[in-house]
């Protein structure tokens, strides 16, 4: 762990004229001139003739409950083009949005609409079902795809399939490990997740870390309903009753979005006023602003691979780029799509003048270590990150809630 892996090196990406010049204008109004070194990845110089035009796909869901996470992907993967002169590679670029839906069928669609189109790669994906149900497309298209969200652990033997985000069975791990040793030995956890591939990921993860057979997370698992839309007022509040009626010393849940926002706010309505650990994707996103009791979600802690407040250069670029443009913080999905785009301008480049889907692909494997907001992290053999899993936990930071870096809590991948 910790290691270049085989083949891998580190690289150092030129910075040219015009992107010096982009970026010197960009921090100015940012604060943050002495960043610039880190910004550029065009190897175009002015006196260079522009490249050939090219289309990325994007897969995002653009209705039902993670729109919003559709949205933050998009955005980040914007940003990274808005702060390259829009290019990836040297490449003018289009990017091309379609919905993903919420299921195999439309995922199928979306990607063979994207087809036709002529990308040269694509990108997103928020679903887990989605990239399941798309797997054999994309393989038999061989167009990579640099997935930026959905990353299921049963994803395996794919050749074009790469993911900027994680498996899902890491992040388990990840608060398996901390909560096994953070809990009393006489505490004792409620597991409360929607039945679904990606909570099962979790979960195994968790009970591996923390072990299946202690007895703190002995009791039964509470498995509630998978909803694809926004859940209603009182979706949980009957799986939550019967959590709580084995008097928990915490719960650890896994939900997002529209379904986090309602499972926190009926988990308080039952009564229950204690800890709260769970996935950071419980608190990510615009899951805060939709409490106005603040004290519904202090102290709520989590674990992901990205916070906001992580002190590096590359993050204080990315952060504060995208605080200027949107008016508010970066999420791990805005993130981890921007990365997508870091990834697919490294490898655009090596393509050549005349990138072909498979030179894409073939040069993605030769990416060693991205120097990313989230911290630097590298592919390994299954095509995604090794990366580093943080601690966050729910506070004030002046009058906004926020998650706070507490601490490292793993290198995984």
């Amino acid at each position: 762990m910790g290691r270049d892996a085989p083949g891998q090196t580190l690289e150092r990406e030129p910075v040219t004229q015009v992107n010096r010049r982009r970026a010197l204008q960009l921090l100015a109004a940012l604060g943050t001139a002495g960043l610039v070194a880190g910004c550029g990845d065009s190897s175009e110089s002015e006196t260079d003739a522009p490249l050939s035009p090219i289309k990325i796909g994007m897969l995002i869901p653009q209705t039902g409950d993670l729109t919003d996470v559709g949205t933050e992907v998009a955005n980040g993967f914007q940003l990274f083009l808005d702060l390259n002169e829009g290019q990836l590679g040297g490449h003018p670029t289009s990017l091309v949005t379609v919905d993903e839906g919420n299921d195999a069928k439309s995922g199928q669609a979306a990607v063979e609409k994207l087809l036709k189109q002529g990308v040269l790669a694509l990108t997103g994906v928020v679903s887990s079902a989605v990239m399941l149900g798309i797997r054999d497309k994309v393989e038999q298209a061989q167009v990579p795809l640099v997935g930026s969200n959905a990353s299921p652990s049963s994803l395996q033997s794919v050749v074009y399939i790469w993911r900027t985000s994680y498996v899902l069975d890491e992040v388990g791990r990840a608060l398996g490990h901390y909560l096994k040793e953070a809990l009393a030995p006489s505490e004792r956890l409620a597991i409360i997740m929607p039945e679904s591939p990606a909570s099962q990921d979790v979960l195994r993860g968790f009970q591996q870390e923390f072990g299946k057979s202690d007895p703190r997370i002995g009791d039964p698992v509470t498995w509630t309903e998978e909803i694809s839309g926004t859940p209603g007022k009182s979706a949980y509040r009957r799986d939550i009753a019967t959590a709580l009626k084995r008097d928990p010393d915490g719960v650890f849940c896994f939900f997002a979005g529209a379904a986090a926002v309602e499972f926190l706010k009926q988990l308080r309505a039952e009564g229950y006023t204690g800890p709260i650990y769970a996935p950071g994707f419980l608190t990510e996103g615009n899951v805060l602003a939709s409490f106005k009791d603040e004290t519904d979600v202090l102290g709520i802690q989590t674990a992901l691979n990205y916070s906001p407040d992580l002190n590096n250069a590359a993050n204080r670029l990315f952060a504060s780029a995208y605080r200027k443009k949107h008016g508010t913080s970066p999420t791990a999905y805005a993130t981890a799509s921007y990365d997508a785009a870091h990834v697919l301008n490294q490898a655009i480049r090596r393509a050549g003048e005349s990138p072909t889907p498979p030179a894409v692909n073939l040069a993605l494997g030769k990416i060693g270590r991205v120097d990313s907001p989230r911290g630097v992290w590298q592919f390994n053999q299954p095509r995604t990150p090794q990366q580093r899993w943080y601690l966050r936990e729910v506070q004030l930071d002046g009058q906004l809630l926020s998650n706070v870096l507490l601490t490292e809590l793993a290198t995984l991948g």
